[in-house]
């Protein structure tokens, strides 16, 4: 499935790339916990710097952007601690890739790629499904038809199908929702709510028992347009500044991939980046410090780009119809007896 999937990329005409593991910022995500360590300096005394196992390479691969590489994809081992279950795993194999608005032989590529990175996730998941002999995907006591037309739908209307909740008017200010009026919404549906409880726990908590688990039944769901504060690397949609141009794949009630038409402003990632640090210090006691030179490559220019991650461990858990993703690692991480 693996080979199929590199394949495509090379047919497509992308370059396999491979970035540092080691990362002053191992990624952007509030809610994600990474692996600490440390660099010791080659003199004795010199002080060591504290280093992270990357929770995704998105921002070293984005450096190679600006670089001037039009399109690019990796499998890449990526870490995030305090994650084990049934669809988790404290590591595993990621595949993300970026197409770049550019010159290619002469030619301009076309701008839309936005659609274009989805139609990826499309015909990559066909690719090895096929390459495992896989007509249908059964999880979760559903089917889902991966050679069938594919469904795209909004988050709003994902909420006001399934919960009965409208969300966005939970969030009058876009970059800071209420969470009180979420928190109305959600227990008029009969979840459970706390005092304590920010936008995005309820947020969350009306994804994972009303929604989420019936994504992707019959056909794969491309969930779409979310609200811009649950995107903070994606830029705003044209014409809604409610909502960013992020996407996320779901094959059975899984999630198997996370798309942004990426934000090329800056100032304004740095802004982000600082109020999702102020958020995670707040929730958990910790930060992570800026990436500068990210934030340096977006100063120079980032071009019109697009780009996906997908958990190919759990492509591979529906391809070959296991129950457990230590069903499809080579040697899953030990744990202690």
């Amino acid at each position: 499935m693996i080979a199929a999937v590199r394949g495509y990329f090379i047919a497509e005409g992308f370059a396999e790339v491979e970035t540092p593991i080691l990362q002053t910022m191992p990624g952007a995500e509030v809610h994600l916990h990474a692996f600490a360590t440390e660099l010791k300096g080659p003199r004795p005394g010199e002080p060591a710097q504290k280093l992270y196992l990357h929770t995704s390479p998105e921002l070293a691969m984005k450096k190679l952007l600006v670089a001037g590489m039009p399109k690019i994809f990796q499998f890449a081992h990526v870490f995030r601690n305090g994650e084990r279950s049934a669809q988790h795993h404290p590591e595993f194999l990621m595949c993300e890739w970026y197409r770049s608005q550019g010159s290619e032989n002469g030619c301009q590529v076309p701008s839309d790629l936005f659609a274009q990175v989805m139609q990826d996730c499309v015909t990559l998941v066909r690719v090895a499904a096929e390459a495992a002999g896989r007509k249908l995907f059964d999880a979760n006591g559903m089917t889902c038809d991966p050679f069938g037309d594919w469904e795209t739908l909004g988050v709003t209307d994902a909420f006001r199908r399934y919960a009965d909740i409208d969300l966005l008017s939970t969030a009058p200010d876009p970059e800071i929702p209420d969470a009180a009026l979420l928190a109305r919404e959600v227990a008029r549906i009969g979840l459970r709510t706390h005092e304590s409880d920010s936008w995005d726990d309820l947020f969350f908590r009306v994804m994972g028992e009303k929604i989420e688990p019936l994504l992707g039944k019959g056909r794969p769901t491309l969930l779409c347009d979310y609200p811009v504060s649950m995107a903070a690397l994606a830029r705003p949609k044209a014409g809604d500044p409610r909502v960013a141009e992020r996407f996320e794949l779901y094959i059975c009630g899984i999630e198997l991939a996370n798309g942004f038409h990426e934000l090329a402003d800056a100032a304004e990632q740095r802004r982000r980046f600082e109020a999702d640090m102020a958020q995670k210090e707040k929730l958990y006691g910790e930060t992570w410090p800026l990436d500068e030179d990210f934030l340096a490559a977006l100063a120079y220019g980032l071009p019109d780009s697009a780009g996906p991650a997908l958990g190919l461990d759990r492509l591979v858990m529906l391809c070959a119809g296991a129950d457990k993703i230590d069903d499809v690692l080579w040697a899953p991480v030990a744990e202690t007896p």
